[in-house]
């Protein structure tokens, strides 16, 4: 028996998931670290706890599964997309903590971008400025920390998305890569010629000798510390998408996790969005680059810690569901989730959350019902505008992550759409896509056979109303919050 070991890096925690053969999940260890928040809106984390977390639950894994590393066939990686860390390649010791791609500051710059360079940089990355992605990042630490500036000046800067920071420190011989769906998320790299764009590195001050080597997302690398060789590589939305068998054109998935992140394999060719959507690398092989078009949704899950720990209305995140069944609708309680600003089609950082409707009769299973919805709706949005776009009807909505074990929500959900919600059976399935991809570069199984691996828990038929003068309500109440700030 050979076992595949995926790394899975979060935003708030490293994972490591090992499976067997027929991708069964034998174990799983994780270690939480901390979040750093120097100032309102900057995200931080210390690049040493992500290593030192990553080998804690590699280590536990391993040592939980009872077995050694001689075992483990190849190792794959998926991770937080967009956060970048900044290190001496002499020293291997990072020169500033890995900006998160929750942090802000760069939003005044972005949008200067947006006025300027907007419309080259949609059409060159499928990306819109924003301080989401990692160029600001780059150019912030260049022009703001001096042992960045002396590092580049030295030839010694290396920067990276997270996948980098992992194998470079993971391998034996410290490779400097990332891979193609990591790269795209850059707002530095040429999503149609497959490589790092010359005018976009002028326009942010980064030199290519800084940046990574781009490889497929399924490749073979030299061996990492513990033995086994890297393989598989994905950003953990993208890696999502892969590990829920969404091959064929049209398939979509949603991870409902700290944020939710829906993706739609769009083919072998990009297609960039005219209204507000991101494009972006699924994946790529020897055969074939897969494209992806997204939509983003910056707190969901986020909102229900804020229900438990910033108005301390629930205890756990599982009360939301039997407070939501308390209450036949939402009386009259509608909810703009923009605590973070608002991601696509909107991209308003100014943007804030606005809880409208409330009188002497709301009670929190009114609220806890209206923040469900403000998920349920947001999603709906970004699919209607997929099909749109895409000219492509889906027929059911893949689904993994946390917020999913609400059934309330996804029964909700596959009203709205009006088509079936389908939750997976493994609930780590961007860990999965990681050791898909891994498997498939040790030759343990091919793309066409991982079609039938995939198993549903259970399927949401669509069964009711599906809200139409509600969501309408909403999308007024929505537009209020973007206002807000003028």
């Amino acid at each position: 028996m050979s076992y595949i070991l995926a790394i899975d890096q979060g935003t708030s925690s490293s994972k490591a998931v090992l499976f067997d053969e027929e991708l069964y999940q034998v174990a799983v260890a994780q270690e939480e670290f901390t979040q750093i928040y120097p100032k309102p809106g900057w995200v931080e984390h210390d690049p040493r706890d992500i290593i030192l977390s990553t080998m804690g639950a590699i280590e536990k894994v391993v040592s939980d599964a009872r077995i050694s590393f001689r075992e483990i066939a190849a190792i794959g990686i998926t991770n937080q997309r967009e956060t970048v860390v900044a290190w001496d390649a002499v020293t291997d010791q990072p020169l500033y903590n890995a900006i998160v791609w929750q942090d802000r500051r760069t939003a005044d710059r972005c949008r200067e971008i947006e006025e300027s360079h907007g419309e080259l940089i949609r059409r060159k990355t499928g990306l819109k400025p924003d301080p989401y992605f990692s160029a600001t990042k780059m150019e912030w630490l260049l022009e703001n920390v001096p042992v960045v500036r002396e590092a580049a000046r030295k030839g010694r800067l290396r920067f990276g998305t997270i996948d980098s920071w992992l194998i470079w420190n993971l391998t034996r011989e410290n490779l400097h890569v990332c891979d193609f769906s990591n790269a795209s998320r850059t707002m530095l790299f040429n999503i149609e010629k497959l490589e790092w764009d010359r005018d976009l590195l002028n326009l942010f001050g980064v030199e290519e000798e800084f940046l990574p080597e781009v490889v497929e997302s399924c490749k073979l690398l030299g061996p990492s510390i513990y033995g086994p060789k890297i393989g598989g590589i994905a950003g953990d939305q993208q890696a999502s998408l892969f590990g829920q068998t969404a091959f064929q054109t049209g398939d979509a998935k949603c991870t409902y996790g700290t944020g939710s992140f829906i993706l739609m394999n769009i083919g072998n060719k990009p297609k960039i969005s005219d209204h507000g959507l991101l494009t972006t690398i699924g994946w790529k092989s020897t055969e074939e680059t897969v494209y992806a078009v997204e939509g983003s949704i910056f707190a969901t899950g986020a909102l229900i810690g804020w229900l438990k720990d910033g108005l301390g209305i629930i205890n756990s995140p599982s009360d939301t569901e039997p407070l939501a069944r308390e209450v036949n609708d939402n009386g009259g309680v509608f909810f703009s989730g923009a605590l973070t600003g608002l991601g696509a089609p909107y991209w308003n950082s100014s943007a804030r959350g606005m809880m409208i409707g409330l009188t002497r009769g709301t009670s929190k299973a009114h609220i806890v019902r209206a923040v469900l919805e403000y998920i349920a709706f947001r999603t709906r949005e970004i699919l209607e505008l997929m099909e749109k776009e895409t000219g492509i009807r889906l027929n059911k909505l893949l689904v993994d992550g946390g917020v999913t074990r609400n059934n309330f929500l996804m029964e909700m959900q596959a009203n709205i759409l009006n088509i079936p919600v389908d939750r997976s059976l493994i609930k780590e399935t961007t860990a999965l896509g990681a050791a898909m991809l891994a498997g498939i570069c040790t030759d343990l199984w091919d793309q066409e056979s991982l079609k039938n691996k995939r198993i549903s828990e259970v399927v949401f038929e669509p069964s009711g109303d599906r809200m139409e003068e509600e969501f309408k309500r909403w999308k007024e109440a929505l537009k209020r919050s973007m206002n807000w700030a003028n």
